[in-house]
């Protein structure tokens, strides 16, 4: 095993992971004595509760779950931590310095951008949840396991974290996917695909999303139903798509629909998945880019690979601030590297190969995990050939008042193509919405048109 990776015994012995890490799709129930450890030696969700040795990274002491006063929404989030000054800065000159806790990809984009730096700040561990999630990762965790092949959850019937003390790869990926992050919202956000000399047309788009756990009568078998609706600029606005995204993904696929407001038809849309284009992306990511990642993991071999420490970016309040245009936030190569914040933190490292036989652009996709929200906070991508080809920084930040972490800037270099896309961010658009009272019958097929997307 790479030297730069290690396994907690806090967790779950060395010997069991290598074990269910070579099986793939090895799952087995939480057990009694895993379950006693949560929310004592491990977090509710399954972190590490004890800081590291050197004490660059604290102990998680319950994260932050209320406000600071003053909060409002519609002004955005205010940053607790604003007297904050960043310990160092790695740049492309003394990056060899911090390269045991660096991706690939981030040293790369140091490397090759004299403009890129990484602004290291203290280490805080903000990322909380509402207890009702700590009480279902320690009462679904005893029962959960993976479906044939890997491909979905079994015996989840609320959700949010299947799987805290993960025992393979897969296990891994689903406690990214089933995370709790809302139980219903709508996000108005801009989408950048940006060209070479810094220019871009803003894609702005509504996405809502719900739990069925958070509807009234939600339909069995189902992780999530989502809603978007492009809004600009005028030559894609009203473009939709919706997603019934099932649970256990052997016993049903991906229900998907696209919506045109030209034809005003809706079509069913199995192609709204794995490595199709991202709708106004300008071809920069995927349908599976999502969120780090999101989707079936079947065309790929998952390997949980250990824990590392490494510096990722969080606690992102200065760059989710609504007075920034966006303008000052997207430049040439890279957003401004002023505004984002990087802290050590541990990660889980998951590394995707593409089975033989399958097809996909990327041939190797290699995941860092946030061990206290679930919450992909890198990915670096490979090409056929085995060559880095995009590098991905999902920028999380907490949402205090749900509580959760969430990324509020999700941004991917193309280091072939020297672009880059930067996605769902919301400086200057209207504020999210929590909790909203949705039915089923919001998210049906037919209601695509009545609801003019």
């Amino acid at each position: 095993m790479n030297s730069g990776y290690r396994l907690s015994n806090s967790l779950v012995s060395a010997a069991v992971i290598c074990l269910t890490a070579m099986m793939g799709t090895a799952s087995a129930e939480m057990t009694v004595d895993d379950a006693s450890r949560l929310g004592k030696v491990l977090t509710p969700v399954g972190a590490e509760r004890a800081g590291n040795k050197d004490a660059s990274i604290p102990a998680w002491e319950g994260g932050i779950t209320t406000p600071p006063a003053g909060f409002d929404r519609t002004k955005g989030y205010l940053n607790p931590y604003a007297a904050d000054k960043p310990l160092y800065t790695i740049t492309g000159a003394n990056a060899e310095q911090y390269k045991d806790k660096l991706a690939p990809g981030q040293i790369e984009m140091l490397k090759r951008f004299p403009t890129f730096k990484m602004n290291v700040y203290p280490s805080r561990r903000t990322a909380a949840y509402p207890k009702s999630v700590y009480d279902l990762a320690k009462s679904e965790g005893m029962k959960t396991t993976l479906a044939e092949g890997g491909n979905g959850i079994l015996n989840m019937e609320k959700g949010t974290v299947p799987f805290p003390i993960p025992k393979s790869g897969l296990e891994v990926q689903w406690n990214h996917q089933a995370r709790f992050y809302g139980g219903t919202w709508t996000r108005y956000n801009a989408e950048f695909p940006v060209q070479t000399n810094g220019s871009f047309t803003p894609v702005t788009r509504d996405e809502t999303f719900a739990a069925p756990w958070a509807m009234e009568k939600g339909d069995p078998n189902r992780l999530y139903y989502y809603l978007s609706k492009l809004t600009g600029p005028s030559n894609v606005a009203g473009d939709g798509i919706l997603v019934h995204e099932p649970l256990d993904q052997v016993k049903e696929p991906r229900l998907a629909w696209v919506y045109n407001p030209g034809t005003r038809r809706v079509l069913r849309a199995p192609q709204v998945a794995y490595d199709a284009p991202g709708s106004g992306s300008d071809g920069l990511r995927t349908i599976d880019d999502y969120l780090g990642f999101s989707g079936a993991p079947d065309r790929f071999e998952w390997k949980l690979v250990g824990k590392k420490e490494m510096i990722i970016s969080y606690n992102n309040f200065t760059l989710s601030d609504k007075s920034l245009k966006y303008k000052t936030i997207i430049q040439p190569n890279h957003m401004n590297a002023d505004l984002v914040r990087y802290e050590p933190h541990r990660v889980w490292v998951l590394e995707a190969t593409l089975k033989t036989g399958m097809r996909h652009i990327y041939a190797k996709r290699v995941f860092y995990v946030d061990e206290d929200s679930w919450s992909i906070a890198h990915v670096d991508q490979y090409d056929g050939r085995g060559e880095l080809w995009r590098v991905r920084d999902v920028h999380l930040m907490p949402f205090y008042d749900q509580p959760m972490t969430w990324g509020i800037a999700e941004v991917l270099y193309d280091l072939q193509a020297r672009r880059y896309i930067a996605s769902g961010m919301m400086n200057e658009e209207k504020p999210m919405k929590f909790g909203e009272k949705l039915t089923v019958n919001f998210f049906a097929p037919e209601a695509m048109r009545r609801q003019g997307n």
